[in-house]
């Protein structure tokens, strides 16, 4: 009689790595888009970050003189080109309202979009604000001549990458 020995297997069969892989790359299919709306978020707060100090300001001006400020200059922030950071391209004041356009290291969907903050005032002339496509407030009267843009069209700015106080 012959002396037939096992052999015991040891490692992986090619099939079990393949399935590894497989699973692999569909997880990252699924994780990476998510990631990047991420990304997009955080540069957005950014901007709005930044936009607290002209937010400060347009406040103060109302609260002076009762009028909305027409630009930066009048505000008491820096022209609009020199306000910026590093997703931040300009944040300019008209009428009171705050235009945050993003820009230079920003994602590419980001990049050229902005966000608007148009400002009012309650009954006690509180300051209040409205961020990107989110509701009026009721019985809050808005700067009627502001002007804070958003680019928030299926073309531009998507509500997905807006903090939740931003969207309709």
């Amino acid at each position: 009689m012959r002396n037939f020995s096992k052999s015991i297997q040891k490692g992986f069969t090619l099939i079990e790595l393949m399935i590894v892989v497989a699973i692999i790359g569909i997880l990252a299919a699924i994780a990476i888009p998510a990631y990047q709306d991420y990304v997009i978020r955080s540069q957005v707060s950014e901007g709005l970050a930044m936009a607290s100090a002209a937010k400060a300001s347009v406040a103060e001006f109302y609260a002076n003189r009762g009028t909305w400020p027409g630009s930066n200059l009048e505000a008491g922030i820096g022209v609009a080109s020199t306000v910026e950071g590093k997703y931040v391209d300009n944040i300019a004041i008209n009428g009171g309202g705050i235009t945050v356009t993003f820009g230079n290291d920003a994602n590419t969907r980001l990049a050229a979009q902005s966000l608007g903050l148009t400002p009012g005032a309650s009954v006690n002339g509180d300051v209040v604000w409205r961020c990107g496509n989110a509701a009026f407030n009721s019985g809050i009267t808005f700067a009627s001549g502001a002007s804070a843009t958003s680019g928030t069209t299926t073309s531009g700015l998507l509500n997905k990458y807006l903090p939740s106080s931003c969207r309709p």
